[in-house]
């Protein structure tokens, strides 16, 4: 009985210990990693903080002058305090209204920006986790392969059916295959942390919920979608673009704060509340009123000039942006094009070549009806091809990423 009680908790033990090793390994969709950096992501924190800063200043546009506290002696017998206010024409409260609204709608195309740049930075990030797993069970299949004949090369040597060159080159091309696993391996580990940064959590031992080699199909489809659906003009297709956005607002901003300097060029009204009489007068303190005139015409003038070299600053700004953006989209385009091109050559034709390549060339060499050159040639063109298949796949994703970006998606 005490035995089977022992082997039960060591059965036990084993179990969570392999469930604690598994629970090490976080295994996320990009949908999930999404959420996470979106939830978690100190740009988003700053933009959210950047809107509040300007919604504050918004509840303060109606900003009069603080009211003169006086201390004044209008008989010459006596100090006796007053108060003065001056208030400003009413189309000044207008326009620091309207510059407000503007700066918070900037804040908020900021917001934009900042959430489509994390969601890019997320989904690049996330390819490249899926491109080095991909790529690291790529490369252990070629270095198992490669080991399996490095051993039958040197059994083939010791028999001397083979030179001591061809030993040699098989060996060296089994070492440089075990390298290239070798860097594969702190790739994925690369990949994982640059993930895990943008997730907030920088030492998980991520890995991506699907197969990059298995979302050809899928992919396919999905751009030849996203080609269909795209506008012929690419000033239609960037009309969502939230950079774009963020630099149309930023003129209508500038362009606000040239209303609110033409409008402080406006008298203002100044009220006041003061003694001006003796003690025993029946009405010592009287109101008084004023106009504030704008005399300083050059203080004006420089103003209103600044504020118009900010708007045609602003306005250029929005030109180049245009333009920047009209050269990303149109390279963005181009690449999704020539990749889902060639996407298709390699799921219709490459894929299946490279597999019979590698299976024929191993039965004919078995047979002695190949040579050893012929088997390394042939191995070496199938596994080039099923490596560039996963480069394809990746450099397509990626550009239809740089396409969602542009168009704020």
């Amino acid at each position: 009985m005490q035995c089977n009680l022992q082997v039960w908790l060591l059965v036990l033990a084993g179990c969570l210990a392999s469930a604690g090793a598994q629970a090490q390994r976080f295994v996320i969709g990009l949908d999930s990693a999404e959420q996470q950096a979106l939830r978690r992501s100190p740009r988003l924190r700053q933009s959210a903080q950047e809107i509040e800063e300007q919604r504050a200043l918004k509840r303060g546009s109606f900003a009069p002058a603080n009211p003169d506290l006086l201390w004044s002696a209008p008989t010459g017998e006596r100090w006796a305090p007053g108060v003065v206010q001056t208030i400003d024409f009413p189309t000044v409260y207008q326009r620091q209204a309207q510059v407000a609204r503007a700066g918070v709608a900037l804040a908020e195309r900021g917001r934009a920006v900042s959430q489509a740049t994390v969601r890019r930075d997320v989904r690049l990030a996330y390819l490249a986790l899926q491109f080095s797993e991909a790529q690291l069970r790529q490369l252990s299949y070629q270095d198992s392969l490669y080991q399996s004949l490095l051993q039958a090369t040197n059994r083939l040597y010791a028999a001397g059916e083979i030179t001591a060159l061809q030993r040699l080159s098989t060996e060296a091309e089994a070492r440089q295959v075990r390298n290239q696993l070798e860097q594969a391996g702190t790739d994925r580990v690369a990949a994982q942390r640059r993930l895990g940064l943008l997730l907030g959590q920088p030492t998980a031992d991520l890995a991506a919920a699907d197969d990059l080699r298995r979302a050809g199909p899928e992919l396919a489809r999905t751009g030849a979608a996203l080609l269909q659906a795209l506008p012929p003009d690419d000033s239609a297709a960037l009309a969502g673009s939230p950079a774009l956005a963020f630099a149309q607002q930023n003129v209508t901003l500038s362009q606000s704060g040239i209303g609110l300097v033409r409008a402080r060029r406006a008298p203002a009204l100044t009220l006041g509340y003061q003694n001006q009489a003796f003690e025993n007068s029946p009405m010592r303190y009287r109101f008084q009123f004023g106009v504030s005139v704008p005399v300083w015409a050059w203080v004006y003038r420089a103003q209103l000039q600044a504020a118009t070299a900010r708007s045609k600053a602003a306005q250029a700004q929005l030109q180049t942006q245009q333009l920047e953006l009209s050269g990303q989209y149109e390279q963005a385009l181009a690449d999704t094009r020539k990749f889902a091109a060639s996407l298709a050559y390699y799921e219709q034709t490459g894929l299946p070549q490279a597999t019979a390549i590698i299976s024929q060339s191993q039965r004919l060499f078995r047979a002695g009806e190949a040579s050893y050159l012929i088997l390394i040639q042939s191995l070496n063109q199938a596994f080039t091809i099923q490596n560039t298949y996963l480069t394809t796949i990746r450099d397509y994703r990626r550009a239809i990423v740089e396409l969602n970006y542009l168009q704020g998606q």
